[in-house]
C-alpha cells in the first residue's frame, strides 16, 4: 500500500505495526517542515499514546507550540515538525480541540491505543484526499485509491450510482467513489473506527466544521458594506493567510496565470518576501487558450522570478495515458493537463507551489451565477408553457444553423448578447429553460447529459447538489450557487485536479485562499461588493488593483484549458473512437452506446460541440481499460 503512493512521499517512508491489536500504519513522506529524522512517521505521541500518520501542512503550528510552551506541563520537544506539534495537541485538547485550533491542509489517521480507537480527519475544505473501506474483512484507508488496490481481496466492483454522478458532472462527488464499498471521507469531517464485538466494524462520520454553517452564520452578520473597510480587511486576511503558507524549509514558488486568483496570490506573496517569488507559467501555442503573455506581464510589474515554458500540442496529449493512473478513478475535468504539465515545470526548481484556486467559489467569479441570476429573472416573467414552447423550437434546430442566424443578427444585438458558439449555447440554454425552480435551473447548468444518461442500467441516485436543492431553499440564489460549488465542484474537482495532478511529481499544492478564516469572511461579505456591473470578484479586483495595474486587471476571464474539441476531431479522433467502438460499450456493459455514438458523430460533423460529454465517457473508458491493462 505504502509502495504504491511513493510519488505522494519520495523522501521517506516507514511502517508502524501493533500485531496484538491487529493494526498497521504506513507513510510516505515529501519532507517539507523539518527535514531531519525527527519528522520521520509514523510518529508516535511523547506519552506514547497515540500514533499517527499524516499528509498535509498545520500552518499555524508555530503559534500551537507556543500555546502549549505557555501550560502547566510544556512537551519536551524531539523536533520542529508540525506533525510532532499535533500530536502534542491531541493529547493535550483532544481530537477536537487540537482540530479547532488548527490552520491547514490535511488527512490524517490517528490511532488511539489506549482506547483502541482509529481516527479519521479531513481538513476543513477537502483539500487533502482521504478513502476508506472494508477491504476483505479488513478496514483499510488511504489518500489514494491504488493504495486500497494494492491489498489483497480488494474488490474492484464498479458503483453503478457513482458512474451516474460522474456522467452528470465529469466528477465523482464524495461521499462516493467509483468502487462500491470504498468512501471518500467528506471535507470538514472526522471518522472514528472501532471493532465490533462480532469483528465487523462501527465507523461513526461527524463534522467538525461545515461551510453550509460558516455561510449562513457570516450572512446573518455582515462584515461592512464599506467598500475601503472590506479593502483593507479583506487585504490583511489575504496577507496573512498566504503569509503563512510560505513556511517552509524546501524551495516554494506559485503558480501564475495572470488571472486575478493567482496574481492576488503571487502579489501578497511578493509583497511579503525579500528576494523574487519563483512563479511558473505554461504557455500554449494556441492563441485563444494561451495566458503566458498575461502572466509574464504580471510578473514582470511584480518582479518576480518567472519561469514560462511553451509545450506543443503534442507534449500535452502525451499526458492522457497517464491520467487513470493519476487519478485512480474517473475524472473528466480537461483543465487536469495544464494542471500536470505546470506542476512538471513547478516541480523543477521548488518543492511547494501556491496556487490561487478557490477565488470564483468565494467573490462570484464564474460567468454562470450571473448566467443563472438574468435566467432565473427571465424565467420569473414568461409563463411556462411559454418558456418550454422556446426550449422546443431552439432544440429543432441545429446549433449550426443557430449559429448562422445569430451571426446574421449579431450586430444589431446588444454586446452581451454576443457570444461565440451561440448554436451550442442556445441549445445549453433550451435544457434549462423549462425548469420552473431557478436552483434547478442552476443545476441544470453545470449538468452534462441533461437529455438523459447513457447508461445500460438507470439509476435514481440523488446528487449533493439536488440534496442542497431541498435544504437550503432559504438562501438567496446568488449565495446557494456559490455554496454549491463550494461543497461539491470546489472539493471534488477543482482540489483533487491539483491534489493528484501536484502530487504525481511529488509538488506540494497549497491554497491560501482557502485559509478557513478568509472563507468565513469572504461570506460576510455583502454581494454588492462581490458582484458589480454584472461582473464578479468585484472586491478581489480591486484589491488587486493596489498591487497591479488596472489595465492588468480587467481584461475578459480565460480558464485554465486546452482545445479539446478540436483535438478530439484531430490528434485524439483515432484513440477517441477505439473506445468509444458500440461493440466495445456494449460487451463491457456500462454505458448505452446508441446515444453516445449519436453525440460523436455530431461533434465530428461540427454541428455540436460535446466535448465535455464525450470527454467523461472517454476517460471512463479509458480508466476501464487501464485496470485490464494494470
Amino acid at each position: 500500500m505504502v509502495c504504491a503512493i511513493a510519488h505522494r512521499g519520495p523522501d521517506d517512508s516507514g511502517t508502524w505495526v501493533d500485531a496484538e491489536a491487529g493494526i498497521a500504519l504506513g507513510h510516505r513522506r515529501l519532507s517539507i517542515i523539518d527535514l531531519s529524522a525527527e519528522g520521520h512517521q509514523p510518529m508516535p505521541s511523547a506519552s506514547g499514546r497515540y500514533v499517527i500518520v499524516y499528509n498535509g501542512e498545520i500552518y499555524n503550528y508555530a503559534d500551537i507550540r507556543h500555546e502549549l510552551d505557555g501550560g502547566d506541563a510544556p512537551p519536551r520537544w524531539r523536533g520542529h515538525s508540525d506533525t510532532e506539534v499535533m500530536l502534542a495537541a491531541f493529547e493535550r485538547w483532544g481530537i477536537d480541540g487540537a482540530l479547532e485550533r488548527s490552520n491547514g491542509m490535511f488527512a490524517f489517521a490517528l490511532w488511539d491505543r489506549e482506547m483502541r480507537t482509529l481516527h479519521l480527519a479531513r481538513d476543513r475544505m477537502g483539500e487533502k484526499p482521504l478513502y476508506y473501506g472494508v477491504v476483505a474483512g479488513r478496514f483499510a484507508f488511504g489518500s489514494e485509491l491504488k493504495a486500497l488496490r494494492a491489498l489483497p481481496g480488494f474488490s474492484a466492483e464498479i458503483d453503478r450510482d457513482a458512474l451516474a454522478l460522474f456522467l452528470r458532472h465529469n466528477y465523482i462527488p464524495a461521499p462516493w467513489s467509483i468502487y462500491r464499498g470504498v468512501r471518500k471521507l467528506l471535507p470538514g469531517a472526522r471518522a472514528e473506527v472501532r471493532v465490533r464485538a462480532g469483528g465487523d466494524f462501527d465507523v461513526r462520520e461527524t463534522r467538525y466544521w461545515d461551510v453550509r454553517e460558516v455561510a449562513r452564520r457570516s450572512i446573518a452578520a455582515p462584515s461592512t458594506d464599506d467598500p475601503q473597510a472590506a479593502l483593507e480587511a479583506l487585504d490583511a486576511r489575504i496577507r496573512r493567510s498566504v503569509g503563512l503558507r510560505m513556511v517552509s524549509d524546501v524551495p516554494i514558488g506559485a503558480f501564475l496565470s495572470g488571472g486575478v486568483d493567482s496574481s492576488m496570490v503571487v502579489a501578497a506573496m511578493q509583497s511579503l518576501s525579500s528576494r523574487p517569488v519563483k512563479t511558473f507559467t505554461i504557455g500554449f501555442d494556441e492563441e485563444a487558450y494561451d495566458e503566458a503573455p498575461f502572466a509574464k506581464r504580471v510578473a514582470a510589474h511584480l518582479g518576480t522570478d518567472h519561469t514560462e515554458v511553451y509545450l506543443t500540442g503534442a507534449e500535452a496529449l502525451s499526458v492522457i495515458p497517464a491520467l487513470p493512473q493519476m487519478y485512480d478513478e474517473p475524472f473528466a475535468d480537461s483543465s487536469q493537463i495544464p494542471t500536470y504539465l505546470v506542476s512538471r515545470v513547478a516541480r523543477s526548481a521548488v518543492t511547494v507551489s501556491l496556487s490561487g484556486d478557490g477565488g470564483d467559489e468565494l467573490f462570484s467569479g464564474y460567468e454562470r451565477y450571473g448566467r443563472g441570476l438574468r435566467l432565473a429573472r427571465a424565467s420569473s416573467r414568461a409563463p411556462a408553457w411559454m418558456r418550454r414552447g422556446a426550449a422546443a423550437a431552439l432544440r429543432s434546430a441545429r446549433p449550426a444553423t443557430l449559429d448562422t442566424a445569430m451571426r446574421a443578427i449579431g450586430p444589431a444585438l446588444p454586446h452581451r448578447l454576443r457570444f461565440a458558439h451561440a448554436g451550442e449555447k442556445l441549445h445549453k440554454l433550451a435544457a434549462v429553460l423549462g425548469e420552473d425552480d431557478p436552483r434547478a435551473l442552476y443545476l441544470a447548468l453545470v449538468s452534462y447529459w441533461r437529455d438523459g444518461l447513457p447508461l445500460s442500467q438507470d439509476s435514481n441516485v440523488e446528487t449533493p447538489h439536488e440534496a442542497m436543492r431541498r435544504a437550503d431553499t432559504d438562501l438567496p440564489l446568488a449565495q446557494w450557487m456559490m455554496l454549491v460549488d463550494q461543497c461539491t465542484y470546489l472539493p471534488d474537482d477543482i482540489l483533487a485536479k491539483v491534489d493528484r495532478a501536484s502530487m504525481a511529481v511529488s509538488l506540494e499544492s497549497r491554497v491560501p485562499l482557502l485559509d478557513h478564516d478568509l472563507v468565513a469572511y469572504a461570506w460576510s461579505v455583502p454581494l454588492s461588493l462581490k458582484q458589480r456591473h454584472g461582473r464578479g470578484k468585484h472586491l478581489l479586483r480591486e484589491l488587486l488593483c493596489r498591487y497591479v495595474p488596472r489595465e492588468l486587471v480587467e481584461r475578459p476571464k480565460r480558464g485554465f484549458a486546452v482545445p479539446l474539441a478540436d483535438w478530439l476531431r484531430g490528434p485524439l479522433k483515432a484513440w477517441a473512437e477505439d473506445l468509444l467502438e458500440p461493440a466495445r460499450i456494449e460487451r463491457e456493459g456500462f454505458l448505452d452506446a446508441a446515444p453516445i455514438a449519436a453525440r460523436w458523430r455530431e461533434h465530428q460533423a461540427g454541428t455540436r460541440n460535446a466535448q465535455d460529454e464525450l470527454w467523461g465517457v472517454l476517460t471512463f473508458q479509458a480508466w476501464l481499460a487501464s485496470l485490464d491493462s494494470g
